[in-house]
């Protein structure tokens, strides 16, 4: 559609007569639900009223966004996760006792995902938002790795999300909800983590980047909003260890940026920012949050 014929669209008549159409009812074709919010949006970064799911949140980053989701108003915050939570998800929970919430979930398994999701929606009416987050990884050099173990990380990492992704975006059509779902990839996905190589962990989080400019471009049209996350070194069970090395402020100092660790929550705002309606014209993206740590 050429600029003119958006400007006229805009300021058509609407069918009752009564002034033009909002712009928020404005789409780019017939098949094409707009993102843009409605006139009375307050453009604040908010997410208030939203409903949001994170895949492996009953602890580190994953525990982190729904902290910092819950902080900027979310309505409920639910962690699908395959281990029963511990007493860090259970603390959060304590300040949020009607707004965090656990479903035993195997992201690995269409099944178990679809119960999840549709469970959610059954006790909340609707579902805004998906982190598709969980993952692992393992830390050895790539002629060590033999194919259970590859298996394993691509099972979780790559398959994991791609059914997380899918099975949200359903019912986001099918209940016509503009919703957003944010990967978490890493920065292993631009550049090998020298600090800690793992060839096959980089390889799923750079299939996670790649697959969310396509599932972005596809589900355009349905007002589905697709980008991904690239963290660096964040401070998890999983990566205790990696400040411990004696060569630390070495690597440091050759990785230049930000010398430390992150807490998970300070990835928190751009997750939210992407789960927003502030984020209404963004999608098929990532944002590296890594200190510039490694990240190019």
């Amino acid at each position: 559609m050429s600029p003119s014929a958006v400007s006229d669209a805009i300021s058509a008549p609407s069918a009752n007569g009564n002034g033009p159409v909002p712009t928020s009812e404005v789409q780019t074709g017939s098949d094409y639900l707009n993102t843009q919010p409605g006139p009375d949006h307050d453009w604040k970064v908010s997410l208030k009223n939203k409903v949001i799911a994170i895949t492996g949140a009953n602890r580190g980053i994953g525990l982190g966004i729904a902290e910092v989701c819950l902080a900027n108003d979310a309505a409920a915050v639910y962690s699908l996760d395959l281990f029963e939570p511990g007493e860090e998800f259970q603390a959060v929970q304590k300040v949020n006792p009607k707004k965090l919430h656990y479903i035993n979930c195997d992201v690995t398994s269409e099944e178990s995902i679809t119960a999840a999701i549709d469970g959610i929606i059954a006790a909340q009416g609707s579902i805004h938002g998906l982190v598709a987050n969980a993952g692992m990884t393992k830390h050895q050099p790539a002629l060590d790795f033999d194919r259970p173990q590859l298996e394993k990380l691509f099972n979780l990492n790559v398959f994991g999300a791609y059914f997380c992704a899918t099975t949200v975006a359903r019912r986001f059509i099918e209940l016509g909800i503009k919703g957003s779902i944010v990967f978490t990839a890493s920065m292993t996905s631009y550049r090998p983590n020298r600090a800690a190589p793992s060839a096959p962990y980089g390889a799923t989080k750079g299939a996670v980047r790649n697959m969310t400019h396509t599932l972005a471009m596809e589900w355009a049209k349905h007002g589905i909003r697709v980008n991904s996350i690239s963290p660096g070194f964040v401070k998890t069970a999983m990566t205790y260890f990696v400040d411990q090395a004696p060569d630390w402020k070495l690597k440091m100092q050759y990785y230049g940026g930000m010398p430390r660790l992150a807490d998970p929550k300070e990835l928190g705002g751009a997750y939210v920012y992407l789960l927003s309606d502030c984020a209404s014209y963004t999608t098929g993206i990532d944002i590296p949050v890594a200190g510039i740590v490694g990240a190019w």
